[in-house]
Order: structure tokens, then C-alpha cells, then sequence
């Protein structure tokens, strides 16, 4: 599992708690399947930048809010050669 990954599911799940919504809420709003939803929320799938979006805009809230600090400044993720 990627942390990066494990951190933004964790986000979302937060962010989806704070707004009392369900998954299958979010799912609907977002247009998404819920299981997918859920795979998201567990760190299980790198989804892509439309899908984050949708999340972001179906909590009403950034995209920068749910990935604030990732990566870390001081990260190496292998990408910087």
C-alpha cells in the first residue's frame, strides 16, 4: 500500500465523517461506485485526478484541502532523477 495513498483515503474518510455522509452518498454525489469509494477511503487504489475532483466538489470543499502536505517537502518518492 502506498502511504501517500493511505493518507488521501484517510482524508477523504475523515472529511466524509465530519459531513455525516455515507459512502453510497458520496458515491452518488461523486458518481462513483461505492465499493470504488471504499477502496479510495482504504489506501487500496490510486485514483485518478477526475475522481478526486468529483470527491472534492461532492463534499464541497478543494482538492488542495484533502492533499495539503503531500508529499512532504522532504519526501523522495524515486521521481526527482
Amino acid at each position: 500500500m502506498d502511504p501517500y495513498l493511505d493518507i488521501l483515503g484517510k482524508r477523504i474518510r475523515a472529511k466524509r465523517r465530519e459531513l455525516g455522509m455515507s459512502q453510497e452518498g458520496l458515491a452518488h454525489e461523486a458518481g462513483l461506485d461505492r465499493s470504488y469509494v471504499g477502496r479510495i477511503e482504504r489506501g487500496e487504489h490510486n485514483l485518478t485526478f477526475v475522481s478526486l475532483v468529483r470527491i472534492a466538489r461532492a463534499m464541497e470543499c478543494d482538492v488542495a484541502a484533502l492533499t495539503i502536505g503531500l508529499p512532504t517537502a522532504s519526501s523522495k518518492t524515486g521521481l526527482e532523477q
